[in-house]
């Protein structure tokens, strides 16, 4: 195969950014570009190869085998390439400042806010990373990120973010047609579920909400779920904070409302950081004292 072969680089990242994240608009986040880009670029990707990557046939778009054949590839070159160019001397103080956090939290807290931050420092390049994965927090890598948990991990720095209970949610039509008074009434109920673990996940199965006793379950991704329970298509479980305009407006009904054991941490490594991660971390913590007001 010639040079001349090969898909487009932006192709590749595109397919790459959405096997890793999951979803479109999740892996448009990550590459700081619109849905429609990324679409057309998977479209783009599946025709120069013709080869179906992306089964489209559920209410989500999931990867064919050929496409976790090529993810897998993807993934190892992308990331030798990455290693290679942080290897090469990109300056710590100039490389784009990277920051984890799951899906959800991307989608229903940080995006929407995001612009705010970058009109207030546009001198500073931002790489959102949301996945489910925990990820390592090594030197010229991740630089914040923010976890789910209890704030116990070993040998990083764990300051509170923002803690909100996780409520049981649907649209005011679907409880007018099966009525819920208990939890055990869930279960006949068709469940929006988010692709792969989440901030619920733990809370779901000690109270036997788990996939087994769920059989009317739908697995979406975070900002189509949100967009299913609105709909009246099922009901979900999810942080209170994510939906509160919801609430309030009347699109959803809250039936059950219980504190989570574990609150959203802003993580790093022990010591100083770089200022531009500084910048962000005060940022965060701005906005965590405007939602508490």
């Amino acid at each position: 195969m010639s040079w001349r072969d090969l898909p487009s680089l932006s192709a590749l990242r595109a397919f790459a950014a959405f096997a890793e994240t999951g979803g479109v608009t999740p892996a448009a986040a990550a590459l700081n570009v619109s849905h429609a880009a990324v679409s057309q670029q998977l479209r783009a990707l599946e025709t120069h190869l013709d080869v179906a990557l992306l089964d489209r046939s559920g209410r989500a778009m999931r990867l064919t085998p050929a496409g976790e054949t090529l993810a897998q590839a993807v993934g190892l070159g992308f990331g030798a390439i990455r290693s290679a160019v942080q290897e090469l001397g990109q300056s710590k103080q100039d490389r784009p400042l990277r920051i984890t956090c799951t899906p959800a939290l991307a989608t229903n807290w940080l995006m929407p806010r995001l612009a705010d931050f970058s009109a207030a420092h546009p001198e500073i390049d931002l790489a959102i990373d949301p996945r489910t994965e925990v990820m390592d927090l090594r030197p010229d890598g991740v630089d914040i990120a923010l976890r789910f948990g209890r704030g116990q991990w070993p040998g990083l720095q764990a300051e509170p973010f923002f803690a909100s209970p996780i409520v049981i949610v649907a649209s005011p039509d679907l409880v007018l047609k099966h009525p819920v008074t208990t939890t055990e009434d869930l279960r006949a109920l068709p469940w929006l579920d988010q692709i792969g673990p989440c901030e619920t996940t733990r809370w779901l199965e000690r109270r036997g909400l788990t996939p087994d006793h769920l059989p009317g379950r739908v697995t979406l991704p975070s900002h189509q779920r949100r967009e299913a329970m609105v709909a009246g298509q099922g009901v979900t479980a999810i942080i209170r904070a994510f939906v509160e305009a919801d609430i309030r407006a009347g699109r959803l009904v809250e039936l059950f409302c219980d504190d989570a054991d574990d609150a959203y941490y802003i993580v790093t490594r022990p010591g100083a950081l770089r200022p531009s991660a500084e910048l962000f971390r005060s940022w965060l913590c701005q906005q965590r004292d405007v939602m508490t007001v």
